[in-house]
């Protein structure tokens, strides 16, 4: 498959499938007290939390994320603040938003929208996440460690790979990004971020021949 910058090949297109299949959790969607939209790149992520809104899945919506370089072009007043124009755009009313602008990573996100959401009187019991598709698996993990009273339900946009890629129109860089998360999801356990999760040893090989083909520009690198 040719697509951003690169060529990627059958079998490189084989082993991002793996990966992007893992970051799943494939939760039942239920309704939860709040809804949670984790700043990022992906508009699709405001897309699809106000969709979620309007299927009554949630009454409150918290947009969270501040800037970090890549989304600085994209978002330059901030993930949040464009994920809640988004969102009112697609006709969900202002009285149901609360905006975190602040977090510059996923820790943040979790614990700014929890003081958020704390300052505005409401402590839930259940939270629904929202984030891009291959990020569903680390926020959860996230979340979990950070947050581990309330009960978590992982949502993103439903697309395959290929839709995806497709959407954001570069190939590559989402490679790089879903290698990236799976490396956070192996590691950030040891370094206190999130908890640990069972990685399929298939899953584990896909994503150390992904690295060792270049796919690594969304590496950790200390």
């Amino acid at each position: 498959m040719a697509d951003g910058q690169r060529t990627i090949t059958r079998e490189q297109w084989r082993q991002a499938e793996l990966v992007w299949d893992f970051h799943h959790m494939r939760h039942r969607l239920r309704p939860c007290d709040v809804a949670i939209g984790l700043g990022s790149h992906d508009l699709g992520v405001a897309d699809r939390s106000a969709e979620l809104y309007h299927a009554g899945l949630s009454p409150t919506l918290v947009f969270t994320g501040g800037n970090s370089p890549p989304t600085v072009p994209v978002f330059p007043r901030g993930e949040a603040v464009h994920f809640r124009e988004r969102a009112l755009e697609l006709g969900v009313p202002d009285s149901a938003i609360l905006l975190e602008p602040e977090a510059s990573n996923t820790g943040e996100n979790i614990a700014l929208s929890r003081q958020t959401l704390a300052d505005a009187g409401i402590a839930p019991a259940t939270v629904l996440l929202v984030s891009k598709p291959y990020m569903e698996r680390r926020s959860f993990a996230t979340a979990r460690k950070l947050w581990p009273e309330v009960e978590v339900t992982c949502a993103s946009q439903p697309l395959g790979l290929g839709d995806y890629v497709k959407g954001i129109g570069d190939a590559e860089l989402v490679v790089d990004m879903l290698v990236g998360d799976l490396q956070r999801v192996m590691e950030y356990p040891a370094r206190g971020f999130a908890v640990g999760q069972d990685v399929p040893r298939r899953v584990v090989t896909a994503y150390e021949s992904l690295v060792a083909s270049g796919f690594d520009g969304h590496l950790i690198r200390d």
